[in-house]
């Protein structure tokens, strides 16, 4: 039997992956394991909230999928990109896809040209109109100061592991993304010790490349990685 992990990101939630899970789910007769991480979904409460929460959250999700399917692949976006990584060196997984992953955080760059946007658009009275405005603001209004510096901990912590990868992997990363720099993949590429490695630089995509203009090619991507 095989089965399949995917791990959201930090203040995110399962719809941040649902699209690759529901082809999936539509595709195969995959087994597939969408953890909420501690203090995330829909009632975000991450006051109070450790990385470890978050690392303990993700391994017994994915041995109590280890103990029901003989083949298993591992995908991870943004955080769930970094937790991905550590988990593929811990334990006996048989691919690793990597979306957005977050071992580098915020491309200045980016992220001014997005801010712009949003300022031509608060200015011509459609800010409300902007998706990345109405995504992101909530985040920044309710994300306790100390969670982000949970976040920090844990890629400082889980980012050496990298080193260790092994397993056959691709790296998805949007050319447009804000949050984290696009070239961050090709330094992924570099620090992982598999011999089977690809990048991936989706042209159209921002942060959450599942939901982007690349949709289509990025689902395409990964389920024919991880079918062949």
């Amino acid at each position: 039997m095989v089965g399949c992990m995917l791990i959201h990101g930090f203040t995110g939630a399962p719809y941040e992956v649902e699209p690759l899970a529901e082809y999936f789910k539509n595709q195969t007769n995959w087994i597939l394991s969408v953890p909420t991480l501690p203090g995330h979904g829909e009632e975000e409460t991450l006051q109070g909230v450790s990385y470890n929460q978050w690392i303990a959250t993700a391994e017994t999700s994915l041995k109590e999928l280890m103990e029901k399917c003989d083949t298993v692949y591992l995908i991870g976006f943004s955080m769930g990109g970094v937790l991905a990584g550590y988990l593929a060196t811990k334990y006996q997984v048989d691919k690793l896809v990597l979306l957005s992953a977050a071992i580098h955080y915020i491309h200045p760059v980016q992220m001014i040209k997005d801010i712009s946007v949003m300022i031509t658009d608060l200015r011509k009275g459609r800010l409300l109109q902007n998706e990345l405005f109405n995504r992101y603001s909530k985040k920044l209004k309710t994300t306790p100061v100390l969670a982000s510096i949970e976040f920090r901990k844990l890629v400082q912590r889980l980012k050496p592991s990298f080193k260790r990868v092994s397993v056959p992997t691709i790296i998805l990363q949007g050319k447009l993304d804000g949050m984290v720099p696009y070239k961050t993949a090709h330094t992924i590429y570099h620090l992982i010790d598999s011999d089977q490695k690809q990048v991936c630089i989706m042209e159209k995509s921002k942060h959450l490349i599942c939901h982007g203009e690349d949709q289509d090619d990025v689902i395409d991507k990964v389920f024919h990685f991880l079918t062949n």
